[in-house]
């Protein structure tokens, strides 16, 4: 399985997620991303980060709803909860409050929006739990070569970080050692930071081993052409995304973005005449690939056309609280996600003997 084909796959369901604060279709896409990451994942050490950005979903929450009862929201409210001493502040800081009174209204809006940030990085959870960093690196283009690198770095940090925890808290439990409290955490983080160095140091070295930054010569003309049309690009396919993403949706957002995906693969097509690096053994999209990535994408485009036709079912209200409902037509679209999880390969640490 091409790993781009679970990221594509991620980011249709957190674009879903975007669309929506009904908290009914955002526990089912959490439970969607969840299932397929039970039935596919292997036993590499970036498979268990699905559990950690879970647990940092609820944190978010948990500081969604703690900012909002401490500086107030602009909802507005009569089924007031309690009320905390407020600051007085001066006239410039008029619009800001610290303290006051707390609604209903307020906090059900906060738990609604920070259940939506939650779901979104629970699906990047689902991608960095299934796709292999090393195989999505080597499937990037040789202009993006460098970036991709930085990127891969940065994306491995999580998993890394998860699994140097998890064997720190088994050694402790195994001398018999606590493994919960203010001073456990304490004593665990500096062995963690103290491997996170290390491994920069050795990736450091590994690339440097590898020939990284090592360019071929190109003329100037074509860098300067390469350069105009990948940022010009990016830009257009900023713009489009937001454009087609937007509430209201815009009528220049699919122009701009073909426009901008066109010119992006020529300034990458351009640029890769710098990489002097060879690929060995690359990874095949194949039909499983296609299907993966185009099930997040059916989810996405379901979701965007469901808050066309029916934006009340996915955004519950708040003022006054009304009790969310599953909408039928979303949800059975959110349930075309779980099409990885029969078609995908199996890992083979679950297959049969």
């Amino acid at each position: 399985m091409h790993a781009g084909a679970w990221w594509i796959w991620a980011l249709g369901l957190a674009t879903a997620a975007s669309r929506t604060t009904n908290p009914l279709l955002l526990g089912l896409l959490v439970g969607v991303a969840g299932y397929v990451v039970a039935a596919r994942r292997t036993d590499a050490p970036w498979a268990r980060s699905y559990g950690a950005f879970a647990k940092l979903g609820l944190f978010v929450i948990g500081i969604r709803v703690l900012f909002s009862v401490v500086l107030g929201s602009p909802i507005p409210g009569t089924h007031v909860l309690f009320s905390l001493p407020e600051v007085p502040l001066p006239d410039w800081a008029r619009g800001v409050r610290i303290g006051g009174r707390v609604s209903a209204e307020q906090l059900l809006f906060a738990l609604y929006d920070g259940a939506k940030l939650a779901t979104l990085l629970i699906c990047v959870g689902a991608a960095n739990a299934l796709a292999n960093p090393a195989r999505l690196l080597k499937s990037l283009p040789g202009a993006l070569y460098e970036v991709g690198v930085a990127v891969v770095v940065a994306m491995t940090f999580a998993p890394n970080m998860v699994a140097d925890v998890v064997r720190l808290r088994t050694a402790r439990r195994l001398r018999g050692r606590p493994t919960g409290g203010i001073k456990a955490i304490v004593q665990i983080g500096l062995p963690v930071l103290e491997g996170a160095l290390e491994r920069s140091v050795a990736v450091a070295a590994s690339m440097d081993a590898r020939g990284y930054g090592r360019t071929a010569h190109v003329p100037p003309a074509v860098r300067r052409t390469t350069t105009v049309l990948t940022l010009g690009g990016l830009l257009g396919v900023c713009a489009g995304s937001y454009g087609l993403l937007a509430a209201e949706g815009a009528s220049y957002g699919l122009p701009l973005l073909i426009a901008g995906l066109l010119a992006a693969l020529a300034g990458l097509r351009l640029g890769g005449r710098r990489s002097v690096r060879t690929r060995y053994r690359p990874d095949r999209w194949g039909p499983r690939s296609w299907l993966v990535a185009g099930s997040g994408a059916v989810v996405a485009a379901l979701m965007i056309r469901a808050g066309t036709y029916d934006p009340e079912a996915l955004h519950p209200g708040v003022v006054p609280p009304t009790a969310p409902t599953l909408p039928l037509w979303p949800a059975a679209s959110v349930l075309i996600g779980l099409l990885p999880a029969f078609i995908a390969p199996v890992p083979a640490s679950q297959e049969k003997p």
